[in-house]
């Protein structure tokens, strides 16, 4: 089955968008629903037009989101209503008893809780704003965007990081004390214990 990478012009209801992972960082959600608070009608207007939401069609022409899960919830809860999206791969012919494996072998879900444990596909929410939060995805996300490691086409890398940094330190201290662990994750990230993870940037010099 050919991939198929061409925008469906037709707005997408974001209401109408399935989930493809249980969870998100909503810290991470409020800074992206602040940033689009901040542009004016004509740049709201030109960020939608430029930013897809990437899916597969499945069953029943329902579009699975694969990637930016955050900002399609951000632009939901700060009332968006339509988004355009890009259609990665039609399935829409796959049977429903098999959709969830077809897209796992594909690596295009991620059904994970916000403790890291793996959960079964009927786990996952029908909606946007039913997604858990994980405020180590968050504690990632921040990591990346103040240098930690760098952006990855790898599906899901930020989860893997969150699954890194979930093992070393403690979730009261993300809720509790972000800054504090930000700084710890920035330490852990420029590790060897970390060199497996996708944008690894190498260790600290000891210069």
């Amino acid at each position: 089955m050919t991939p198929v990478r061409e925008p469906t012009l037709m707005p997408v209801a974001i209401a109408e968008l399935r989930p493809t992972q249980l969870t998100v960082g909503k810290r991470e959600v409020a800074i992206k629903r602040k940033a689009w608070r901040e542009r004016g009608a004509k740049k709201e207007r030109e960020f939608l037009g430029r930013h897809m939401i990437p899916t597969v069609l499945g069953p029943k022409d329902r579009h699975y989101v694969i990637d930016h899960h955050h900002m399609a919830l951000a632009l939901h809860e700060e009332g968006v209503r339509d988004v355009l999206v890009m259609t990665v791969a039609n399935l829409g012919k796959v049977d429903s008893t098999i959709f969830w494996s077809v897209m796992d072998a594909r690596g295009w879900v991620h059904p994970f809780d916000d403790k890291g444990r793996r959960r079964d596909f009927d786990d996952i929410p029908k909606s946007l704003d039913a997604l858990l939060d994980d405020p180590f995805r968050s504690l990632a996300g921040e990591l990346r965007r103040v240098g930690g490691f760098s952006k990855e086409t790898v599906p899901f890398s930020e989860f893997q990081w969150a699954d890194f940094l979930r093992l070393r330190i403690k979730r009261a201290l993300v809720e509790k004390q972000f800054t504090r662990a930000l700084e710890k994750a920035l330490a852990l990230a420029k590790s060897q214990d970390a060199d497996y993870l996708p944008g690894w940037c190498g260790a600290a010099s000891d210069d």
